[in-house]
């Protein structure tokens, strides 16, 4: 069987960084756990603190290139991603945010996501389900039911969140939630492959606001000309 991938992408600023910390715990996971599944998984982890510049003037310019498309390119390829961001003002960082604008609509819908943050406080939790959910779903993106967040008292070794569940468990259950999702896409391209189809349709079936216009301008012409007033 081949050897399916998954791509960490950690908006952390700091190095060494823990959301890249959290992202690689998750993968590792993910990765264990699919193994139990009979499945090769292996992963790469991309930290985006690196193309900060690059990842600027690909805003500015409104196209990606060069390493900024590479990482698009990877990401598109992926079979899964975990996606991991530190928290800033009641949201995810500006960096990751950017390397999202930067994406084809396209280019993950139906890709088994999950999400991840790190954060000074267990109440920016609420971070993964308030910023990071609302995004990945616009993108039509298969976001996985397990939310992972990880606060300072986290990584001590009496870690634990609000509920008490230690980080370990988290990332145990977000682990398995990938390797269920990976599982399901190996049976699929054992059978019949959906997924190109299924993001082609998607291409196929939503026209652009210029194209939706360009419609009903031309109905109105066409209405005043079979004799409207």
């Amino acid at each position: 069987m081949a050897e399916q991938r998954m791509v960490v992408l950690s908006g952390g600023l700091s190095s060494p960084s823990t959301s890249r910390m959290l992202g690689e715990m998750i993968a590792d996971a993910a990765a264990s756990a699919a193994g139990g599944r009979g499945l090769d998984v292996g992963y790469e982890v991309i930290e985006l603190r690196p193309l900060a510049s690059e990842i600027a003037r690909s805003m500015v310019a409104g196209f990606a290139s060069g390493e900024v498309q590479n990482v698009l390119e990877r990401v598109r390829a992926a079979d899964a991603l975990v996606v991991v961001s530190p928290v800033f003002t009641a949201s995810i960082s500006g960096l990751l945010k950017s390397l999202i604008d930067l994406m084809d609509p396209q280019s993950i819908v139906g890709k088994p996501v999950l999400l991840a943050a790190t954060g000074g406080s267990v109440r920016h939790s609420l971070v993964i389900d308030y910023a990071m959910r609302p995004i990945f779903a616009y993108l039509k993106a298969a976001i996985l039911p397990t939310g992972v967040f990880a606060a300072p008292a986290d990584w001590g070794a009496g870690d634990g969140d609000a509920a008490g569940e230690p980080l370990s468990e988290r990332v145990r259950r977000a682990g398995l939630d990938i390797a269920h999702a990976l599982a399901g896409a190996a049976e699929v391209r054992g059978g019949v492959d959906h997924g190109a189809s299924g993001q082609q349709n998607a291409r196929e079936e939503t026209a652009s606001f210029a194209e939706l216009l360009a419609g009903v301008n031309g109905n109105r012409l066409a209405s005043g000309a079979d004799g409207g007033s």
